[in-house]
């Protein structure tokens, strides 16, 4: 018991993370200027608490420009807001630098929107025109080269306390890496989800290849290769029935096709159930195929008439209307005169047809001459 509550605990831990993560990736612009809006209001404070009134003011309208951008991605103008956050935190970087120097780590603001400038460019931009990522990467580091060669030797505008300079370092580095590895977190997120639902496709695609979607049988496709590789070795031994539902045409013309699919559907079952390690194949139409390994001739007749008189009794209820079907099975044992799997079922299809001919409702077991039947 308390496993079974573990287990809960950490699907539903994990249903909240996927939760999160899913919310990020598909409102990623909204939350990133939030957090930018969230970033100058700190630095406002800390200009405030400096007496810094250039950078006061520029924080000011860093703000107002965030906050005006929260209003775009609520409207879906996104590339507009691209812009703006690589136009600010550029001429930030700028004017943050020159006036308190590089000593205060400002510049490493540069740095923290490479992630933003590859991981929304990736989606705003396709094809060639992805060029534009690059060269906004190459003037992103072209201006912290610029600034580094004009500024390194150059005393600050306006002087700051060591105090106010640590805090300014510890705050731009915390940023750098804060967006670093938010955005490789939710770009690996975002490959793994579209790698995992790629794989459910395909597993779906694979089932849908080799199963008959209205039985859940194998089709021809995916039972077919089952006896090929049975027969490869001559030592397994196996049975072939080839069951067909009686009157079937009947049946669609009285209740429908709907009834017809339904009955189909309630005979697929019982023969699931009954020949539970059997591989069961839809054939075709109402034509049903059972490979039986490891059966002989006489276990398979005996199991066959089971069924046989099983699915005799059992009627179909559709829309409070009782259904009663019958199948006629022909049966083949494997031998070594048949080499491809359409050999044997070829011959069991012929003793079900002999069965169709001779009274419906039969197991027919051997080549029949002068009507010889189980």
């Amino acid at each position: 018991m308390e496993k079974t509550a573990s287990q809960n605990s950490k699907i539903k831990k994990h249903s909240i993370v996927d939760d999160v993560m899913h919310f990020l990736v598909h409102n990623g612009f909204l939350f990133t200027v939030i957090v930018m809006c969230f970033v100058h209001a700190a630095l406002l404070a800390i200009m405030i608490v400096a007496g810094i009134k250039p950078l006061i003011i520029f924080n000011i309208l860093s703000v107002i420009v965030y906050a005006f951008c929260i209003f775009l991605c609520r409207y879906g103008h996104i590339m507009p807001v691209y812009i703006s956050i690589i136009l600010e935190v550029t001429s930030y970087t700028f004017f943050s630098s020159y006036f308190i120097g590089l000593r205060c780590g400002t510049y490493c603001f540069l740095f923290s929107i490479v992630p933003i400038i590859i991981y929304f460019g990736s989606y705003l931009f396709k094809g060639f025109s992805r060029m534009i990522i690059v060269l906004m990467l190459m003037l992103n580091f072209g201006v912290f080269v610029f600034l580094y060669i004009r500024l390194s030797d150059m005393p600050p505008i306006i002087d700051t306390s060591p105090a106010i300079r640590l805090i300014l370092v510890i705050f731009s580095a915390f940023v750098m890496v804060f967006s670093t590895i938010f955005y490789n977190t939710i770009y690996i997120y975002t490959s793994e989800n579209e790698v995992n639902v790629l794989e459910k496709k395909n597993e779906q695609l694979s089932v849908d290849a080799t199963e008959d979607e209205l039985t859940s049988l194998l089709n021809r496709r995916g039972f077919l290769p089952v006896i090929e590789d049975l027969m490869k070795d001559k030592n397994n031994h196996f049975c072939i029935a080839f069951c067909d539902i009686d009157n079937f045409k009947r049946i669609n013309d009285t209740y429908g096709h709907d009834g017809g699919d339904e009955v189909l559907r309630h005979i697929a079952s019982m023969i699931k159930r009954e020949m539970h390690g059997c591989q069961v194949c839809r054939w075709g139409g109402e034509e049903i195929v059972i490979l039986m390994k490891d059966y002989d001739l006489a276990v398979a007749k005996e199991k066959m008439e089971y069924l046989r008189k099983s699915i005799e009794a059992s009627q179909t209820v559709f829309f409070n209307k009782y259904i009663t079907a019958t199948i006629t099975i022909g049966l083949e044992e494997s031998s070594e005169d048949y080499n491809e799997p359409d050999d044997i079922i070829k011959v069991a299809d012929e003793r079900m047809y002999y069965g169709k001919q001779h009274g419906k409702n039969i197991v027919i077991w051997q080549t029949v001459s002068n009507s010889e039947t189980a």
